[in-house]
């Protein structure tokens, strides 16, 4: 089964950066590494502080032109909720594993 998320990152200005990938930790050293999207070229590094998990790349794809069309206190609130439930998501893309 192939695995697609769609995720936000929070960039060092702090806004906020909606994007799709097939593999989340590559996507994110690759924002980091100022080979991800334009737009986080310039506002390393990015966190990431949501995402969720999708069985195909159109679902993920829907998901996040959904996401792009929110207000930012919308998205806002996907993420306080992701935290609320799960504390912290950085154990779940860490590299170590």
């Amino acid at each position: 089964m192939d695995e697609n998320y769609t995720y936000i990152v929070r960039c060092a200005d702090g806004t906020l950066y909606t994007g799709w990938t097939n593999d989340l930790k590559k996507r994110i050293k690759a924002h980091n590494s100022g080979k991800g999207a334009k737009y986080t070229k310039t506002r390393r590094p990015v966190e990431l502080v949501y995402f969720e998990h999708f069985a195909t790349k159109e679902e993920a794809m829907s998901r996040e032109y959904h996401i792009k069309q929110l207000k930012r206190a919308q998205k806002q609130a996907l993420i306080d909720e992701m935290n609320k439930n799960n504390k912290s998501i950085c154990t779940q893309t860490d590299s170590r594993k």
